[in-house]
């Protein structure tokens, strides 16, 4: 077959390049061409490519076991369920596949915990508007975008959304059928939107308020993403449930659900499962993920690199008028423009830069954590002779 996407489904705009090789910030494709990587895999390469330490966790469990089935202990996940668990307020963990499986397992958890609390007709979960959270079809449904649902009608019950940051609204929409209130700390798929300071607190109160259970979405916004290791800790709020994904073990597929071990005991034997969830393979790249952010000290440096990323943006913003707003926190940034981003991102990418466009005006910049200073001055200029070029 000639075409080369022929035997692929097309649920994918992909770009006509294959890369073939990634250390640290940088990629190069099947012509030896660099490429900066200010996407990082949609968030997910975090320590950047090829961590020296995650590969050779990799090779090294490779070598051991690759699967066994959750019928039987898995020491690593044990491990790393531990070390997770000290990072944060959970007691407990559920390892899965993917963000749409963490966030999967947390509506399940949400909707058991309140029938085994005498409360089995609270079912609703209130999210945001313009929220992402998987593509299942629970999460599907949770998800705050049209454009996402479109064409998988009829939707499934038991989720009502409210302005993102609105929190008069979102009281107002509590009812009878109420359970939970499922947020992102910051909306990434929607072009890094950060809520108003106090946000999360305000829900907190109001899930107490109407005993209701705080699950915070922190797929894209954790493991280091913002300069905490969980997005929520730049404040005090505690959620009951909490996802985790992407970064987790820097390219293996995982996914985690972690919940206080009041909210963790609704999960029985039988009740939910997963066949590769948290095996051994995933569980070693996870925990070198874990011990070279937080040991070896990239998390320290996030903050002063996002700073550095923050005020060359905002040059742009000063010497572009197309440039409407730059938001962010920490390595989580975003450029909105005045037109379509499109373009911006078309010939960024044949410069050599890769980031991404949202909501068809907004650049979405996630480098990895570990980019240098030089990195993110030269991906900056692209953006620059991309605007003044074509603006």
């Amino acid at each position: 077959m000639s075409e080369p996407f022929g035997a692929l489904m097309s649920n994918y705009a992909r770009m006509p390049v294959a890369f073939v090789r990634g250390e640290g910030t940088r990629l190069w494709d099947e012509e030896g061409k660099e490429y900066l990587d200010f996407l990082a895999g949609i968030g997910v390469n975090n320590l950047g490519h090829c961590h020296p330490k995650v590969v050779a966790a990799i090779r090294d469990q490779a070598g051991k076991v690759l699967h066994t089935s959750n019928l039987y202990r898995i020491p690593l996940q044990e491990k790393l369920a531990r070390r997770l668990a000290e990072t944060c307020f959970a007691d407990q963990v559920f390892f899965c596949n993917s963000g749409a499986e963490a966030n999967e397992a947390a509506i399940k958890l949400v909707r058991k915990y309140m029938k085994d609390h005498g409360r089995p007709g609270r079912f609703e979960i209130i999210t945001a508007c313009n929220s992402f959270h998987g593509r299942t079809m629970a999460t599907l449904s949770a998800t705050g975008q049209e454009k996402i649902q479109q064409g998988y009608d009829p939707l499934l019950p038991g989720f009502r959304h409210v302005p993102f940051g609105d929190v008069a609204a979102l009281e107002r929409s509590i009812g009878p059928y109420t359970a939970a209130i499922l947020v992102e700390p910051i909306q990434g798929e929607a072009g890094i939107n950060i809520p108003p300071e106090g946000y999360l607190e305000a829900l907190r109160a109001i899930a107490d308020k109407h005993s209701l259970l705080l699950v915070l979405d922190e797929v894209q916004t954790g493991m280091g993403r913002t300069g905490r290791l969980w997005c929520h800790q730049w404040g005090s709020v505690k959620p009951d449930i909490m996802t985790a994904s992407k970064a987790i073990a820097s390219g293996v597929p995982m996914g985690a659900c972690l919940a206080t071990s009041a909210v963790a005991a609704s999960f029985t034997p039988g009740s939910h499962g997963s066949t590769f969830g948290g095996g051994p393979l995933a569980c070693a790249a996870a925990l070198a993920t874990l011990e070279a952010l937080l040991d070896d000290g990239v998390l320290d440096g996030v903050v002063l690199r996002g700073e550095r990323l923050m005020a060359g943006l905002q040059t742009l913003k000063s010497r572009h008028k197309l440039v409407k707003e730059v938001r962010g926190r920490g390595l989580m940034a975003a450029v909105e423009l005045n037109a379509s981003a499109e373009d911006v991102r078309a010939i960024a990418f044949s410069r050599g830069l890769l980031v991404s466009c949202q909501m068809g005006t907004t650049l979405r910049l996630l480098p990895p954590l570990t980019v240098s200073f030089d990195e993110i001055d030269r991906a900056v200029a692209v953006l620059d002779h991309v605007l003044t070029d074509l603006f």
